[in-house]
């Protein structure tokens, strides 16, 4: 009997013991195996992928966005009550500074080039013809062209005083000459746009705009120009964009939101719950077959509604990861 006893112990534990050790061996077998630095992921079996992942297969396709930029009224022409010339009112007193010498350096140009610079060659002219007769000296000669230089170094200065205070104006976004010859009642509005977009905005294309001031009433601009520097920072270039100021209630200052549909062209797009950033750079993960799966590094752009182009790293047809990404990532990365 004890005998049985003992037997019957050693075989229970046995098979506890292969139990075991077969859960060990099961568990073990259950886990994914990640290489490559984390790029690939490889799950032991099918059982463990389906249902929890969701892909997409992914395809260039024609796509088309709202882009919206924040604004503001900058500038507005108002007819003066004192000359035949309009005012031009900035929201920024530098910038009107800037206008007002800009002005005033044209008339002193004209004035040097029409009136001065002519009455002295006029004048050098004679006393050339005097001292050809005996009628003048030498010294009067000398003196009417001494005074005419002076006239010449006159208008120098003030073509480089004109050039530096055009300069101020354009790094604000405003084309001078424009502003010169506008009529009364117009309105300049400036916005910064990403480099990137420039090429698919153009002068002349109209765009809509919302005040803050008027919110529940619907401008419509024009796309005038664009700034001639790109920030070097930001990588911004200021777009300005008219409109009539019809009833006068624009005013330099106030704030508004310009929105314009632009075609992106043909592009992959993803899902924003496929990508996964990690130290400033994008990633997808790529579904190679059953049970493995590959980590992308992409470069993505702007997002429309709840997608977002993706101009490098993936090609048509690729299967991108939906669902469960985030768990891909904690297994590629360890985090």
């Amino acid at each position: 009997m004890k005998n049985f006893i003992y037997l019957f112990i050693l075989t229970f534990a046995f098979v506890a013991c292969n139990k075991k050790e077969n859960s060990k061996a099961n568990a073990a077998n259950s886990k994914p195996t990640v290489s490559d630095n984390g790029k690939t992921i490889v799950f032991p079996n099918k059982k463990e992928t389906t249902g929890f992942f969701e892909t997409e297969s992914i395809k260039l396709e024609n796509l088309s966005a709202e882009f919206k930029a924040p604004a503001k009224v900058v500038s507005t022409i108002i007819k003066s009550t004192e000359s035949n010339k309009n005012l031009v009112l900035f929201d920024d007193p530098e910038l009107t500074d800037s206008y007002t010498s800009f002005i005033q350096h044209q008339l002193a140009i004209a004035q040097i080039q029409n009136v001065k610079i002519k009455q002295k060659k006029i004048e050098l002219q004679r006393y050339k013809d005097l001292a050809a007769h005996g009628a003048a000296t030498e010294k009067d000669v000398l003196e009417a062209q001494t005074a005419l230089a002076e006239e010449e170094t006159n208008l120098l200065n003030e073509k480089a005083s004109l050039t530096e205070q055009e300069t101020v104006l354009k790094l604000a976004g405003f084309n001078v000459q424009q502003l010169t010859h506008q009529s009364s009642g117009q309105v300049w509005l400036i916005c910064d746009v990403p480099e990137s977009q420039i090429n698919k905005l153009k002068t002349g294309n109209t765009c809509s705009i919302t005040f803050s001031s008027f919110p529940d009433e619907k401008f419509t601009g024009k796309i005038e120009g664009f700034g001639e520097v790109v920030d070097d920072q930001s990588r911004m270039i200021k777009m300005r964009i008219s409109l009539q100021n019809k009833n006068g209630q624009l005013k330099a200052g106030m704030f508004a939101t310009v929105s314009f549909g632009i075609s992106e062209g043909k592009l992959l797009t993803v899902p924003n719950t496929s990508i996964v950033t990690v130290q400033g750079k994008d990633y997808v993960f790529v579904q190679k077959s059953e049970t493995q799966f590959e980590r992308k590094e992409v470069m993505s752009g702007q997002q429309i509604n709840n997608r977002i182009i993706i101009f490098n790293g993936l090609n048509s047809g690729d299967r991108v990861v939906t669902k469960g990404t985030i768990e891909l990532k904690g297994l590629s990365f360890g985090y």
